[in-house]
């Protein structure tokens, strides 16, 4: 008797657990690619801004990898692609574009990795330096592009 009292709550507690659990991943897939693209928008811009505004932490990495152009000329120019990137992920039907310009920019961002190993290991290859998990955290932003980049044909 008891038992069945035990296995009739735990019954109706799966119950509630399945409900609940429904209603979040019901409301997470709804919110989840608009937030990512906001958040990854927010990102860009921020990022491109800082360096437009020659205020960018990683203007210094990023004159010492391309340097080939004048790193007053290309830092600016950066950061102007990479607010490009940040509006067109917030404009829809922009959407390929941005993808378009965050997967032609992103290649780059891994050059320190094999240009300057000295800035971005403390130990090869596995202890990174602030800079080079500043560099490693891209692979999320590819994920990202990846998702968002799954979405176009639904707009």
């Amino acid at each position: 008797m008891a038992s069945e009292l035990v296995s009739k709550h735990v019954k109706r507690y799966q119950q509630h657990f399945e409900k609940a659990d429904t209603t979040i991943a019901t409301w997470m897939e709804r919110w989840g690619i608009p937030t990512l693209r906001a958040a990854v928008a927010v990102v860009f811009i921020w990022f491109g801004a800082l360096k437009v505004f020659a205020v960018s932490p990683a203007a210094d990495l990023v004159a010492a990898t391309v340097y080939l152009v004048p790193p007053d000329l290309f830092v600016p120019i950066l950061g102007v692609w990479e607010v490009l990137i940040g509006l067109c992920l917030l404009y829809r039907p922009l959407t390929r574009v941005g993808v378009f310009l965050l997967f032609m920019q992103l290649p780059g961002t891994f050059l320190p990795l094999v240009l300057l190993p000295d800035v971005v290991y403390v130990t090869f290859p596995y202890a990174l330096t602030v800079e080079g998990q500043y560099i490693i955290k891209n692979l999320v932003i590819i994920g990202a592009g990846l998702v968002i980049g799954g979405t176009v044909r639904n707009e």
